[in-house]
């Protein structure tokens, strides 16, 4: 973990952490946390990075460029695993009715993403080195995605003898406790029994929301002070932010972490690796960016050069704050007016990006659930792909292990901006291959 990257671009003394106030709480409880003596050098992530087909023309040839990469609660990958089971099976039993010759067995991959998770988490569990400890699964309280969840937490015990605790941080408040000398954290349940905890597991933690008082905040700093392994850790979750991904695409920030041989010991990647790295991204820029020779002069409130390019761009365009979950987002002909009222002192916590065009022509059916017959709706669509993986890292005796573990889908309509499905943009897809 590069801590003096992320102090900077996330931090609170000159990153995000100055004008966001999550962000700044919890770059300032890490940072407490790292003077006191971290107690876990290890990491575990369960992550999934996401991409749409780019098509800006006919004369363009299409790419698959990256929306983003997620490393906290990265959701679906379960019912993902269920939908395209669904599929497969409306396959075997229907045959789809002879609609297409594609539909046809080898074209349908198979998606194992739930035991690919929870190997993930089983490893983080034999590497804390206590067999009977369990898992923590951090919720939020009243979760609608609990199913997703629940899939993973039956994989972790029917495959591994691992059992799961799920509490939100309300409930961590009071049943939660951490031994002084050894960091073991212990959860009492409803049976009366405390139980050690090897890896903290958070579906919640992202957002704002979650932390209504300073008591919550409180409770998370408690459960990174201690000996478990966190999926994610507090470092590594500021490390998913919409300002990492954007200064990453600035000048020489990928070779400091791809190129430099010193870190590396000589197996670094080439220019031909990194450019086609970079041929994944859009164009991004942070709203603070400023270029004295074209800026406005003026007192603090002047309008930076990343301002005025956001405006003068927003048709194609997308603004985004530092934030998980879905519906954050600020588009197109919303921008302007957004610039408008935006405080001069927040404009470091959001980025815009280009915005990904997807192709013309690609028509599909959205069902939802509790729609009876008018639950079909054809419509143009765009899909999303997410793909899966786990990593162990951190501790400079122990080997990184890591491993690409599965995918998602998700279709919506063309014109709809966002795409979660727990918010209610889009519905889960699966994969079916085409030899082109």
């Amino acid at each position: 973990m590069d801590v003096p990257f992320l102090d900077r671009v996330m931090g609170q003394e000159e990153g995000v952490g100055k004008v966001d106030e999550f962000v700044g709480q919890l770059w300032r409880g890490w940072k407490q946390i790292r003077d006191e003596g971290t107690a876990q050098p290890l990491h575990l992530g369960l992550f999934r990075s996401d991409y749409l087909l780019h098509a800006p023309s006919k004369d363009v040839p299409t790419s698959l460029r990256q929306v983003e990469f997620n490393t906290i609660s990265s959701s679906f990958g379960p019912l993902s695993e269920r939908t395209a089971t669904l599929h497969n099976y409306l396959r075997a039993s229907t045959g789809y009715y002879d609609s297409s010759p594609y539909l046809k067995a080898e074209n349908f991959p198979e998606n194992r993403t739930t035991a690919g998770l929870a190997e993930g988490l089983a490893v983080a569990h034999a590497a804390y080195g206590v067999p009977d400890a369990r898992i923590l699964f951090v919720v939020q309280a009243g979760e609608r995605n609990v199913f997703d969840q629940r899939w993973l937490e039956y994989q972790v015990l029917e495959s591994h003898g691992i059992h799961v605790i799920r509490q939100t941080l309300d409930e961590l408040a009071k049943s939660a406790t951490l031994d002084i000398k050894s960091n073991v954290l212990r959860i009492s349940s409803t049976t009366f029994k405390s139980y050690e905890i090897a890896v903290i597991y958070f579906r919640a933690g992202y957002t704002p929301s979650d932390f209504p008082t300073s008591a919550q905040y409180e409770t998370r700093f408690l459960l990174e002070r201690s000996r478990a392994i966190k999926c994610p850790s507090i470092p590594l979750q500021l490390a998913g932010g919409k300002k990492v991904q954007e200064v990453l695409t600035k000048p020489g920030v990928l070779e400091h972490f791809l190129a430099d041989e010193g870190r590396w010991e000589g197996q670094t990647f080439s220019k031909d690796d990194l450019a086609e790295l970079r041929a994944s991204w859009m164009g991004m820029w942070g709203l603070d960016d400023d270029d004295a020779e074209t800026s406005d002069s003026g007192a603090e409130a002047k309008e930076t050069s990343g301002v005025r390019k956001a405006r003068e761009q927003a048709s194609s365009l997308v603004l985004k704050p530092q934030r998980e979950g879905g519906g954050n987002n600020v588009y197109k002909s919303s921008i302007p007016p957004f610039l408008d009222h935006l405080p001069p002192r927040e404009r470091q916590a959001w980025i815009a990006m280009e915005l990904i065009v997807p192709p013309e022509g690609l028509g599909n059916y959205l069902i939802r659930a509790g729609s009876g017959s008018e639950g079909g709706v054809k419509a143009d669509v765009v899909s999303e792909l997410g793909i899966f993986g786990w990593a162990l890292f951190g501790d400079p005796s122990v080997e990184v292990k890591e491993k690409e573990i599965g995918w998602l889908v998700r279709t919506k309509g063309k014109d709809s901006d966002e795409g979660g499905v727990a918010a209610g943009f889009s519905v889960l897809d699966s994969i079916l291959l085409v030899d082109d």
